[in-house]
């Protein structure tokens, strides 16, 4: 029941995600060169991302700008783990992903307990801090690189070892595959809450939590699973990432700035719709290195090309509170 309640959500569009997938799939690895199978891979790793934080600003109405928190929580737990065990070997990093964004549910789990008594600003300023302490924490810790004890930090530059993969996904474009099936396993877990009980508490408490309460709606239990969800989804994300950069992976993707632009080019791609997630993700790891990197006078585009963005924020912001007063959901 579950499963049919999935598929038939307007989210989905079957036909739409399986062209996609297979296009992703069989397509893309063989008309790519190696450094935009890099770029899509980053896209699908940080589409789970943007998912999450579509679910729960564009689905609770709960601002958050703390969720690389749990993407970073997510890649700590998973490389740290990654560097202990038997990579390799058949089923294990599904494990540690798993792993990974379990922590980081819990985490969102106790975000989400001081998170319930506020709202709007402020819950947006109480998640950013609690982003900004997870920051200078692994700033302190280090990202794990092979090294012995708690933190695996290897200090010297030729005792860091790349994180390992699993034997399925060893190369770049496997392992592009594999992010695309862990993306589309992640984007079908929301689906499926969406189209069930949860996201139909969700959508009562994003339109009135007075009118959620009075109908009988848990909005305590409701709002927690969201947190959680979220932050499983970013932490799974995170352990991708770890495994996709090896022992390049930096403490920038986490910091307050990548939190900073995460809200915002989902904004921009669109917080109603799990294709908004797509699009951001789009924006933020292909279309700005491109314009970056290869568009002519690229110097220019280095300094001026996030005002696009700021650009498409401020438009997308405007049509979505004219829409917002023409359903009578702002006074």
């Amino acid at each position: 029941m579950r499963v049919a309640q999935a598929l038939s959500h307007r989210a989905f569009q079957p036909t739409l995600v399986g062209a996609l997938f297979l296009f992703a799939m069989f397509v893309m690895p063989s008309v790519l060169d190696a450094t935009w199978i890099f770029n899509f891979t980053q896209m699908a790793i940080y589409a789970v991302v943007a998912a999450s934080v579509g679910m729960l600003y564009g689905r609770v109405g709960l601002v958050s700008l703390g969720q690389v928190a749990p993407y970073g929580i997510g890649a700590w737990v998973t490389i740290r783990l990654a560097y202990l065990t038997d990579v390799p070997y058949p089923g294990v990093f599904p494990l540690l992903l798993i792993a990974g964004g379990l922590v980081a549910a819990i985490f969102g789990l106790l975000i989400g307990l001081p998170a319930l008594r506020v709202s709007g600003l402020y819950l947006a300023l109480v998640t950013l801090l609690l982003a900004v302490g997870i920051e200078i924490a692994l700033n302190r810790i280090k990202l794990p690189t092979g090294g012995p004890g708690f933190r695996g930090v290897a200090f010297a530059i030729g005792d860091r070892e790349p994180m390992p993969r699993p034997f399925v996904a060893d190369g770049d474009v496997a392992f592009f595959r594999y992010a695309v099936i862990v993306a589309f396993v992640m984007f079908m877990i929301a689906v499926a809450f969406l189209a069930s009980k949860p996201g139909r508490a969700w959508a009562s408490v994003s339109q009135s939590e007075p009118s959620a309460l009075a109908s009988g709606i848990n909005i305590t239990r409701y709002k927690l699973l969201a947190f959680g969800l979220a932050a499983f989804m970013a932490g799974v994300a995170g352990g991708l990432y770890g495994a996709h950069v090896q022992s390049n992976s930096s403490i920038a993707q986490f910091d307050r700035q990548a939190a900073l632009f995460l809200i915002a080019v989902v904004l921009m791609g669109g917080i109603s719709s799990l294709w908004g997630a797509v699009l951001a993700a789009f924006f933020a790891t292909i279309m700005l290195p491109f314009l970056t990197q290869n568009v002519i006078g690229h110097n220019f585009w280095n300094d001026f090309a996030l005002t696009i963005f700021g650009i498409g924020l401020m438009i997308n912001l405007i049509q979505t509170t004219k829409a917002m007063e023409k359903k009578g959901l702002l006074e």
